[in-house]
């Protein structure tokens, strides 16, 4: 069956870094476009970044862009996002996704403090 497992996140200070990971199984994981989202308490989830197939087109939201950097390794099934700079509004449960057949990874937390 189709799993997304994601992990790498926690509590980090205000400015630092974290590197999420996203390892996929179940489908044929190089031919598919992948998306992170982010979920803050009582706010909607938010996209944050995509990536094609091979990597080579990737897309941010504004919040994000030139902070966080989504990559990844077909080779291992697995898709990355490096966050960079962060900041307390940057507190949330972030999800990968596979958007063609609509799957959700369980979250990992990210809590940025002051």
């Amino acid at each position: 069956q189709v799993q997304l497992v994601e992990s790498g996140g926690g509590l980090v200070q205000s400015g630092g870094s974290l590197t999420l990971s996203c390892i996929a199984s179940g489908f044929s994981f190089s031919r598919y476009a992948m998306r992170w989202y982010r979920q803050a308490p009582g706010k909607e989830r938010e996209f944050l970044a995509f990536i094609s197939t091979a990597g080579g087109t990737t897309t941010y939201a504004d919040s994000v862009k030139g902070r966080f950097t989504i990559s990844r390794d077909n080779a291992k099934n697995t898709v990355y996002l490096q966050m960079n700079s962060l900041k307390p509004e940057d507190t949330a449960v972030y999800y990968c996704n596979w958007p063609t057949a609509g799957y959700w990874g369980q979250g990992t937390q990210v809590t940025v403090s002051s």
